[in-house]
């Protein structure tokens, strides 16, 4: 039986972070997946600004080797198209801004861009081929696991392959569709906290941003849903949908009848796909949405990334916030291997950090989400952003290294935020 303090399923963004940086402390693990890399996975293929800065802490020679990646793209921000049609463009970089960054450094790195487009496929790729050098990290692909067993000191898996692993600590980092996150860790699919998601590929889409800004269009006949354009290398976008479960059963929608109308009918949309050609299939995924907040951990274990239903609820990223709470994940996986205390008492200090990291946020992003059932509020909050540097900074904050808790404190921010 395989012996181990730390045992990681899932090998995503969230997972290898997770690998990554408890190699970068010294401590081994082992790291556990289904799949045989690379493969696919269905995204929007956005590194926001909160990727680049995540990047950079795992190893400063990451974010160049993403620059100089052949399939990657640089991505300067975001446009969000509000239902009356007005543009608001948010950056993935922060300037003049009164909110902290987390980090020592600035948010801009000298000589890159703040943010990128890559396909999954390779950015997921290239954290496993970081992990493949790493030899504190014993990773295991292909290899499914099938069962949980918790025991006094720990935890035994097995694996499709029939053996066994004991470790002490387990991080579950497998995705949305996470039997533990279900059945070990009862949290469970709630159609007002999870969003059904389309994405295929095009080639030869017009209008594509030149600097590489990503595109979320909230339109009329589509909401409380969201159609995007993300450009990628070589000529391609990856397009999508978005709509809440709870919406799409209540109303009865067929999302991918409804993403082919609007791209069809749509005055804007219609123009720009006239002479665009669709690049494989249209393949569907789950959003499992940080709306609502839950318990990450437990007595052995630690939630991350999907598998912690930690994606953003108004713009569907997920990757940043796999990435923040694998690396504080590890963290505290090396305070239970530094005191050897592993309950759930102690790793509850998993979830404070994750909370006080992403909570902020994730409010701002749910109350965003709601707006959408009010098209003439959000319009409103488009309109104003616009005008307003201080309301502009906040929507920045979501794609950006930024430490929202000392501005909301502040009743001058609020003063800025509402008369500016």
């Amino acid at each position: 039986m395989k012996q181990t303090h730390v045992c990681i399923i899932g090998a995503g963004p969230g997972g290898s972070t997770a690998a990554l940086q408890l190699a970068k402390a010294g401590i081994s693990c082992t790291l556990l997946d289904k799949a045989v890399f690379p493969r696919d996975k269905i995204c929007g293929d956005a590194l926001s600004g909160k990727v680049v800065s995540e990047l950079r802490r795992i190893q400063e020679d990451f974010l160049p080797a993403i620059h100089t990646h052949t399939e990657s793209l640089p991505s300067q921000g975001i446009h969000f198209i509000a239902p009356n049609e007005k543009w608001l463009s948010i950056s993935f970089k922060s300037s003049g801004s009164s909110f902290t960054s987390s980090t020592t450094n600035s948010v801009e790195y000298s000589g890159f861009s703040p943010g990128y487009l890559m396909r999954r496929m390779d950015f997921d790729n290239f954290l496993i081929e970081q992990v493949k050098k790493n030899p504190l990290i014993d990773f295991r692909e292909g290899v499914e696991v099938t069962d949980y067993q918790k025991t006094e000191t720990g935890w035994i898996i097995t694996a499709s392959n029939q053996q066994s692993i004991e470790t002490k600590l387990l991080i579950v980092a497998n995705g949305a569709q996470s039997n533990f996150t279900r059945h070990i860790a009862g949290i469970t699919t709630e159609p007002k906290h999870f969003c059904a998601g389309l994405r295929t590929y095009y080639e030869g889409v017009a209008g594509l941003d030149p600097n590489g800004f990503i595109e979320l269009h909230f339109l009329k006949p589509f909401l409380p849903g969201y159609f995007w354009i993300f450009p990628l290398a070589n000529g391609y976008a990856n397009v999508g949908v978005g709509m809440l479960s709870d919406t799409i059963s209540k109303q009865k929608i067929n999302l991918k009848k409804s993403m082919q109308e609007l791209i069809q009918t749509h005055p804007a949309l219609q123009k720009r796909f006239a002479n665009a050609k669709l690049q494989g299939e249209i393949k569907g995924y789950g959003l499992p949405l940080g709306s609502k907040r839950r318990k990450l951990s437990g007595d052995g274990y630690m939630l991350v990334g999907d598998a912690a239903h930690l994606i953003d609820p108004f713009t569907g990223e997920g990757i940043s916030n796999a990435m923040i709470s694998g690396r504080w994940a590890a963290d505290q996986a090396v305070k239970c291997i530094q005191k050897q205390v592993y309950s759930g008492d102690f790793l509850a200090g998993y979830d404070q950090a994750v909370y006080r990291r992403l909570g902020n946020e994730l409010r701002i992003s749910t109350r965003m989400q709601r707006l959408l059932a009010y098209p003439s509020l959000f319009n409103m909050v488009v309109n104003r952003a616009n005008r307003n540097p201080a309301l502009k900074q906040l929507l920045s904050s979501m794609f950006n290294d930024i430490d929202l808790r000392s501005s909301l404190r502040s009743p001058t921010f609020y003063a800025r935020l509402l008369f500016q």
